[in-house]
């Protein structure tokens, strides 16, 4: 852990005013923040960035594995044991691991089958809260919906939480997906962190999320009202992604952005609708941004449609290599059966590549009338509306253009820190 001066926000008064509220002291708090695996580390970082530049003073404070970030955030590390980077499980336990209750808890959790860090995070920030962190405006959580942030909250501490959308979602499409009664108990035993996050949620009093559509399914899984809940829509780096005209695109290359084995993001629709268009479309490609499991449903449902020669795979790309696929991408398809917001359909806009997209949860939202939607789940219909986009380089250019346009208007990082900077503002207000 870096020692207590390290990455901390001034404690001096700040008297300008940012959007009516004035410069204020943030931590955001990101249990774990992987910059190259799902939207958590895209989500804190980009955050960190949009409220510093609206003038705030923000620190992240994560556990492993740590988001990538400006040279001008202050990062501050709390340490977990991080078993997923392990290469072995069951020896990653060291010694000095049985001087703390809270390291024992997380590995024979996870050797269980469990899915701790939410709570061993909890466990190890609000210590250090209590001894760095008195002089924070507000404490702002990325979805970690730990017992700690009743505690600071109880403490007094100024207490809000993104709740990107309910993991129940998550947990039920899995287990419609399990073939086993073993899997099924995996499934659950992973999940029963939900359990926590339940109460904690039911107890909280400020909770925010990215989308209506993601309003509405918190306040449904968690049992409370939809009106104790804030939209504050997601933002996209529209510098960063951002049309490429000086780079060829492919004139039969599909690009999906997907965690290749997770049954919510919907890549074995996608596949299925190759499947059905590889004769009519005999040079159509899928590049999946995402790695696949070895010997994985996703590698399998590929040699079982002898799609092995139609489909490629990227992980660990670099924005820039992300902005560049989808330059040279002709389409880019989001199949999920369910998304809280939909950062891959907004980054293609932002990107001027057409989408065509599921409406499953936010994508709706999100795409508006600037893509084509189907209905989650249904590969025949994602086959027509690739088809037919395929056959229409018009619409394309129309649907690019207006993407483009759509996420400049309302999807912006400028726009998403105004709005949360006011709900700071309100948020102070109501505890005076």
């Amino acid at each position: 852990m870096e020692t207590a001066g390290a990455g901390l926000a001034a404690t001096t008064a700040l008297s300008q005013r940012v959007d009516g509220v004035r410069p204020l002291r943030i931590a955001l708090l990101g249990y774990r923040s992987n910059p190259y695996s799902g939207g958590q580390g895209i989500y804190i970082a980009a955050l960190a960035r949009a409220l510093s530049d609206a003038g705030h003073r923000v620190d992240v404070i994560s556990g492993p594995p740590y988001p990538q970030l400006d040279d001008d955030i202050p990062l501050i590390r709390i340490p977990s044991l991080d078993l997923y980077a392990a290469a072995n499980h069951v020896t990653a336990l060291r010694p000095a691991h049985f001087r703390s209750a809270t390291d024992l808890c997380e590995y024979f959790s996870m050797l269980s089958g469990g899915f701790p860090e939410p709570w061993t995070f909890g466990r190890r920030v609000v210590p250090w809260l209590l001894e760095h962190g008195r002089h924070y405006d507000v404490i702002h959580d990325n979805q970690s919906l730990c017992y700690g942030l009743l505690a600071l909250q109880d403490l007094g501490f100024p207490v809000v939480s993104t709740i990107h959308h309910p993991i129940q979602r998550d947990r039920d499409i899995a287990l419609a997906h399990a073939r086993t009664w073993k899997h099924r108990l995996l499934i659950r035993r992973w999940h029963s962190f939900l359990g926590m996050q339940t109460r904690v949620v039911r107890r909280l009093e400020r909770i925010v999320t990215v989308s209506n559509a993601s309003r509405l399914d918190i306040a449904d899984a968690f049992g409370i009202q939809p009106d104790r809940i804030d939209v504050i829509h997601n933002g996209i780096d529209c510098e960063a992604f951002r049309p490429l005209p000086a780079v060829e695109r492919h004139p039969q290359q599909l690009l999906t952005v997907a965690s290749a084995d997770e049954p919510l993001k919907g890549l074995g629709v996608l596949l299925a609708a190759l499947h059905t268009l590889r004769d009519s479309h005999p040079h159509l490609e899928l590049l999946v941004v995402g790695r696949p499991k070895e010997n994985g449903v996703t590698l399998q449902q590929i040699k079982h449609l002898g799609l092995d020669d139609r489909v490629s795979f990227r992980h660990g790309l670099s924005r820039e290599e992300l902005v560049a696929a989808h330059a040279r991408a002709t389409l880019a398809v989001v199949p999920s059966l369910y998304e809280g917001f939909g950062l891959p359909a907004a980054e293609a806009m932002a990107c001027g590549t057409p989408v065509v997209s599921s409406s499953g949860g936010a994508l709706a939202e999100v795409v508006g009338d600037a893509g084509v939607l189907v209905p989650p789940g249904d590969a025949s219909g994602l086959a027509r509306a690739i088809s037919d986009l395929l056959a229409d380089p018009e619409r394309r250019t129309g649907l690019a253009a207006r993407g483009r346009r759509r996420v400049l208007e309302q999807f912006s990082w400028q726009v998403t820190a105004q709005r949360l900077s006011a709900y700071y503002g309100r948020m102070l207000d109501a505890r005076r």
